[in-house]
């Protein structure tokens, strides 16, 4: 075990260690991911959702995370209606 010799190493941050080609884009829109979340809940995938908290006095959670099956309940069991007849009289 030889000594080394340098005290301490920091980091220039020149360059990433992560992978940018595997990163989310930020450009999604919330309207995307709102397609993407209700896509997801109809193939029966397990979609959390993040909502504001409606309990006002928890001050420190603003924001929870609920599941779409909660919320929105199970895609199975929705009622389904369709437009059917004539149109007039």
């Amino acid at each position: 075990m030889g000594k080394k010799s340098r005290d301490k190493y920091v980091s220039k941050g020149e360059r990433r260690n992560v992978a940018k080609f595997n990163c989310t884009s930020e450009n999604v829109n919330a309207l995307e991911r709102q397609i993407r979340q209700r896509k997801a809940w109809k193939q029966g995938r397990n979609v959390v959702l993040t909502i504001e908290n409606p309990n006002k006095t928890e001050t420190n959670k603003r924001f929870i995370k609920v599941r779409a099956k909660d919320l929105w309940g199970e895609y199975r069991h929705q009622k389904v209606y369709t437009m059917t007849g004539t149109a007039g009289g």
